[in-house]
């Protein structure tokens, strides 16, 4: 082997264990594991993962460019608190999403879209029934997802993709509103939003996703707002 074959392995190795940190803190984030305010250490870190700092610190550098985490002037480093003032923008981009989703996907679907998203929706089903919330957050994004694939526009499939994975851990704080149990509504205006996409009632699938949309954003902002103000603790 030369020692260009050998840089060329190390330098592989070390970026699948950058992937490897990345992607489970990054999960661990947004669904909870780490709330928000948690300090990030990078000594126990290179403990856990066994490994040196270095791809622990390009992990965080990457998770610190999502704005997941904050180095602080002392140069500690913690999971980023969530922005609830600003969630407004946040939550008047999701629902436009779940509307002009929904809507190409009921004007533009193909047959093989629908048998992908009852796949979703009786995982979703299944994920409700164990009250599963870490389930009922992934599998109620694949469903979202699919329709979304099914509208044919990579763009708004992007957008909405990332407004999804963003809202992870407000999702897991909605659900827990419901102490992880959801109600059966929920499944039954997934069926329903799936007979109006499949019947390509456009109007009905604007509407049926716009009700869908909304009553989540109003449970969220009635489980953070009391009065007018902030009333959350993490």
């Amino acid at each position: 082997m030369t020692d260009n074959d050998a840089i060329s392995t190390s330098e592989r190795k070390r970026g699948s264990g950058v992937k490897m940190v990345y992607d489970l803190l990054r999960d661990e984030i947004l669904d909870l594991v780490l709330p928000p305010g948690s300090p990030i250490d990078e000594v126990q870190l290179a403990e856990r993962f066994k490994m040196s700092r270095t791809p622990i610190r390009e992990a965080l550098v990457r998770l610190a460019g999502e704005g997941l985490i904050d180095t602080l002037p002392n140069r500690s480093t913690m999971v980023s608190n969530i922005d609830f003032l600003n969630m407004h923008t946040f939550f008047d981009a999701l629902v436009l999403m779940y509307r002009v989703t929904t809507r190409l996907a009921a004007q533009y679907h193909r047959i093989e879209d629908l048998q992908v998203i009852r796949g979703h929706q009786a995982e979703f089903a299944a994920a409700v029934a164990a009250q599963d919330a870490l389930a009922m957050i992934a599998t109620n994004a694949a469903f979202h997802s699919a329709i979304a694939d099914a509208g044919r526009n990579a763009y708004f499939t992007g957008l909405f993709n990332r407004l999804l994975d963003e809202g992870r851990r407000i999702l897991r704080l909605y659900y827990q509103s419901y102490e992880d149990r959801l109600p059966q509504r929920f499944v039954d205006e997934h069926e329903d939003i799936i007979a109006v996409i499949a019947a390509r009632d456009t109007e009905a699938a604007d509407r049926l996703a716009t009700i869908h949309a909304e009553q989540i954003v109003q449970q969220i902002q009635k489980l953070f707002a009391r009065g007018g103000k902030l009333n959350i603790a993490l």
